[in-house]
C-alpha cells in the first residue's frame, strides 16, 4: 500500500488536448543515472502495477524505449545536449528522428520531443546556445516531413535563471542577454502550439534562506496565507504557482503575440529526502510533503492565480534516487523509489484512481541522458539549486541561481 501512495503521482502532461484529470495533469520522470537500478524492462511492469501511463525519459536510449513498447504508456523523449549540433541541420534532425523515433512507432507511444535541457543557463550555455532553436525548428520540420508533427510535439526545458526578476511575479521579466534566443523560441512555441517549460524547485529557494523563506510556503502547505502580489493584488499560497505566473509575465513583456498562445507547464520539480549537513530542509518527511502537496494541488485541476483557467501540468523529479549523479547528497536523493523498488517515504496523499492514458494524449520532458540540477553553472533567478547568489525581495530573500542543469549525456548509441 505505501508503493501504491508513491506510485500514484507517476503520470505525464498532455500537450494541448482539453482533459483535465490528475493523471493527464501530473507526470514522472524516469532518470538513470545509477548503476544500481532496475532493468529497463522491469520498469514497464512497475509502471502498469501502479497505472501510470505517462513517462518522461531524459535521452533516446533505444532499450528503454523498445521496454514501453506494447505498453500504452505514453512517453517523452530527450534530444540530448550533445546532440544539438547535428540536430540543427535538416539532414541531422532527419537522421536523428529516422533513427530514434520513427522505428519505435507506432508500438511505442511517444508525445514530445524536448531538445535538450536548461540550455540557454546550462555550463555549455556558451557554445550550445546557438544550435538550440535551429535543432527545434529542424526536428520539426523532419516530424512534419515524416507524417509525425501531430503525434510528436517538439519543445525544450529552461531553467528558471532565465528571468533577470522574479518576485513579485509581476515584475519578472527574461534576461536581456537571452531575449535574442527566447523572442524566437516563443514564437516557435506559438507557431506549433508547444508548451513553454520551466524546473522550479521551491526546495532550493527555502534551502538558501531558511530563516526568511517560509517552509510551508515552499512546500506547498494547503491552507497557508501566502504573499500577495503588490501590483496585481493576487494571491500566492503556495511558491510553485508564484514560479509559474512569474514566467507567464515574463513571456508577456517579451512577446506579447505568444504571451497569449503560449501555456507554461513544469517540467520538473522534486524535494529531495536527503542531503549534506548545510542542506536545510532536505529530510524524507519533507519530501513526502512537498510531493503529496504538489499531487494534491495538481488533482484539483486548477490554474495558477493569473491564469486560473488553465489547470497546472506539473513532472514529479524523479522515479528513482540515482547514485551515481555527481553534486551534494541532495542530487542522489529525489526519487520517489529507491532503486529496489520499494518507497523512498510514504506519501500522505494519494491521487484519484482515475490514471489511465489517452490515445489522443501526449507529455512533457526535459531533455538530456544526464539530469542534473546545475551545479557549476552560472544562472540568475531565485530558484536555485546553485544558489550562488541572493536577491532582496521585499520581505524575503529568494536564492539567485535556478536549476542549471546542463546535461553531459550517458551513452547514447544513434
Amino acid at each position: 500500500m505505501a508503493a501504491l501512495h508513491l506510485s500514484l503521482a507517476l503520470l505525464l502532461l498532455l500537450p494541448s488536448t482539453p482533459e483535465a484529470t490528475s493523471s493527464a495533469l501530473l507526470g514522472i520522470s524516469y532518470g538513470r543515472v545509477g548503476n544500481n537500478l532496475p532493468a529497463a524492462t522491469s520498469v514497464p511492469q512497475i509502471v502498469a502495477s501502479l497505472g501510470v501511463g505517462r513517462v518522461r525519459l531524459y535521452d533516446a536510449d533505444p532499450t528503454t524505449i523498445r521496454a514501453f513498447a506494447n505498453t500504452g504508456v505514453e512517453l517523452v523523449v530527450g534530444v540530448p545536449d550533445e546532440c544539438l549540433a547535428t540536430v540543427s541541420t535538416r539532414t541531422g534532425a532527419a537522421s536523428w528522428v529516422r533513427s530514434n523515433i520513427a522505428p519505435a512507432l507506432p508500438a511505442t507511444k511517444i508525445a514530445f520531443l524536448t531538445v535538450g535541457n536548461e540550455v540557454l543557463t546550462g555550463v555549455n550555455s556558451s557554445s550550445l546556445s546557438r544550435y538550440l532553436l535551429p535543432a527545434m525548428q529542424c526536428l520539426h520540420d523532419a516530424l512534419a516531413q515524416a507524417g509525425l508533427d501531430k503525434q510528436v510535439a517538439v519543445a525544450t526545458a529552461h531553467n528558471l535563471g532565465v528571468l533577470a526578476t522574479s518576485y513579485p511575479p509581476s515584475s519578472a521579466y527574461f534576461r536581456k542577454d537571452l531575449l535574442p534566443m527566447l523572442c524566437p523560441i516563443l514564437d516557435f512555441h506559438a507557431r506549433v502550439g508547444s508548451p513553454f517549460l520551466v524546473n522550479a524547485y521551491p526546495y532550493f529557494a527555502y534551502a538558501e534562506e531558511p530563516t526568511r523563506v517560509e517552509l510551508e510556503y515552499a512546500l506547498l502547505e494547503p491552507g497557508h496565507a501566502g504573499v500577495a502580489d503588490p501590483e496585481t493584488g493576487l494571491q500566492y499560497t503556495n511558491m510553485l504557482a508564484a514560479q509559474v505566473d512569474a514566467v507567464y509575465h515574463a513571456i508577456a513583456v517579451a512577446n506579447s503575440a505568444a504571451a497569449r498562445a503560449v501555456e507554461v507547464r513544469v517540467s520538473e520539480t522534486g524535494w529531495p529526502s536527503a542531503g549534506d549537513a548545510n542542506e536545510t530542509g532536505a529530510t524524507p518527511q519533507n519530501a513526502a510533503r512537498y510531493n503529496g502537496n504538489v499531487m494534491r494541488l495538481v488533482a484539483q485541476g486548477k490554474g495558477t492565480p493569473l491564469r486560473p483557467a488553465a489547470p497546472l501540468r506539473v513532472y514529479m523529479f524523479a522515479l528513482f534516487n540515482e547514485n551515481m549523479k555527481p553534486g551534494p547528497t541532495s542530487e542522489r536523493n529525489y526519487g520517489l523509489f529507491k532503486p529496489d523498488g520499494t518507497p523512498a517515504y510514504e506519501l500522505s496523499y494519494r491521487l484519484p484512481q482515475d490514471n489511465t492514458t489517452s490515445s489522443s494524449g501526449g507529455s512533457i520532458t526535459g531533455g538530456g541522458g544526464y539530469n542534473s540540477h546545475g551545479y557549476g553553472s552560472d544562472n540568475g533567478g531565485y530558484y536555485s539549486i546553485s544558489a550562488a547568489a541572493t536577491a532582496t525581495l521585499g520581505w524575503w530573500t529568494w536564492p539567485q541561481v535556478a536549476v542549471a542543469a546542463c546535461v553531459a549525456v550517458l551513452a547514447m548509441a544513434l
